[in-house]
């Protein structure tokens, strides 16, 4: 009995995200209207925590080249807005307008993702995480949303995961699981997307997190 309801959850879960892949992203398409020539002027103050060209040499700064643009410019209207906090991001977003978020959405969009290899002892079982989920938890895959190359689904506003800092994913997760990704009296629907993640981060064991995060490190 007990499996069958793990399993019917998992599969709600699923309907939920298959769902959510066709609500639009809360912001205007950046596309439509960045730049990604006025938004490598931008970019350079960026570029002291997240790298050239958007490739963070440090794992506590996400990288955010080939981040589709979508993402990009609804985190930093989250920032902008104090929806999403943190000491450093807020008072950079705070000066943007929306023309420049446009700008360096797609410009860091356009740049080509290096990173680390995934951690040989974690990324296994990451990825069977990631392709095939955690049916007994209620745990869909990872894949559904992110893709099987970890690049995102832009018209649904998912992040790309490839390449990302193993340690900022698992950050990230936590985040989700203790319920501080986002802030204010609607957090958990902060994006049309955050609710999905909220609730499968908290299904999440702490190996888990480890396991995937290293997975997607090494996603190319």
């Amino acid at each position: 009995m007990a499996k069958r309801v793990l399993l019917a959850t998992a599969s709600a879960l699923l309907s939920v995200v298959w769902a959510a892949a066709a609500t639009p992203p809360v912001t205007p398409n950046p596309y439509a209207d960045g730049s990604a020539q006025a938004g490598a002027t931008k970019a350079a103050v960026c570029f002291s925590c997240h790298g050239p060209n958007g490739n963070s040499q440090n794992p506590v700064w996400p990288r955010l080249a080939g981040q589709n643009a979508v993402y990009i410019a609804e985190q930093l209207h989250l920032f902008r807005a104090g929806i999403r906090k943190n000491p450093v991001m807020q008072p950079m977003a705070a000066g943007l307008s929306d023309q420049d978020i446009d700008n360096l959405a797609v410009y860091f969009a356009a740049q080509t993702p290096l990173g680390l290899e995934a951690d040989p002892s974690y990324w296994k079982a990451g990825k069977a995480l990631y392709v095939h989920g955690d049916a007994a938890h209620g745990v869909p895959g990872c894949i559904a949303c992110h893709g099987p190359l970890g690049r995102g689904n832009p018209a649904a506003g998912y992040p790309a995961l490839e390449a990302q800092q193993s340690v900022y994913v698992v950050t990230q997760l936590q985040n989700y699981a203790n319920g501080t990704r986002y802030s204010g009296p609607n957090a958990t629907a902060a994006t049309p997307n955050s609710t999905i993640m909220f609730d499968i981060a908290k299904r999440l064991t702490p190996e888990q997190i480890r396991d995937v995060a290293s997975y997607v490190q090494g996603l190319r």
